[in-house]
């Protein structure tokens, strides 16, 4: 195992638990598209990855429609007060304070935008800890690889080995992949162990202990 200088993590899912915001935003695009109630159980698949893939990938939206929902989506998410619907998970503010004492250079490599990004890190307190915050927009960064390219190229990163992807879905460890990163699949989050095995994640973490632990202690 590598010695990681460069740790990126996800957002929604890895650091906060910020499925019930975005699960009722889908709720709220949905209804405004379809006028139709959504099965909550559905919804969970949707927490993570882009906004433009789960409407047009994962409901079959057109691309007019895809992006009537994406504002239906924003107006519920970041106007009604979906994004405080959200709570750190356990441990993560101690795994952060620990890996940042121990001068690792820690960069969010989300797929959400730098406005809502920057509202739930300011919110529960973690801005301080991040060196460098990497986002999508509705350009040239819409997908988890294209961020995870920008995240490495702000740091100014040379030696890809120095580096570990922390992520609780498969777009996260593919997007690492990619960039023959290594990666660590977090299992509390809203993507289970076969997805995370499936898509090649390095390491697995059943807890936030367990993400710093891999981090500082490695082996080989």
């Amino acid at each position: 195992m590598n010695m990681y200088d460069f740790i990126f993590f996800d957002l929604d899912g890895t650091l906060t638990d910020s499925g019930p915001g975005i699960m009722n935003g889908f709720a709220y695009a949905i209804r405004k598209i379809e006028g139709r109630a959504s099965d909550p159980a559905d919804l969970r698949r949707f927490v993570g990855p882009p906004l433009k893939d789960s409407f047009e990938k994962g409901l079959g939206y057109s691309p007019e429609e895809t992006e009537r929902a994406i504002s239906f989506f924003r107006e519920y998410y970041n106007g009604m007060g979906g994004r405080l619907e959200n709570s750190v998970y356990p441990g993560i503010e101690d795994m952060l304070s620990g890996l940042k004492a121990a001068g690792k250079k820690l960069i969010i490599a989300t797929s959400k935008g730098l406005r809502g990004t920057e509202m739930v890190l300011e919110h529960f307190g973690l801005h301080k800890y991040f060196d460098v915050l990497a986002t999508a927009n509705d350009t040239d960064r819409q997908d988890k690889p294209d961020v995870l390219r920008y995240a490495v190229s702000l740091c100014g990163l040379n030696d890809i080995r120095k580096a570990v992807m922390v992520g609780d879905r498969e777009n996260d460890i593919t997007a690492a992949r990619n960039l023959e990163m290594d990666s660590i699949g977090v299992l509390y989050g809203y993507g289970d162990r076969n997805e995370l095995t499936n898509a090649g994640a390095t390491f697995l973490a059943a807890s936030a202990s367990e993400v710093e632990n891999l981090i500082l202690n490695p082996r080989g």
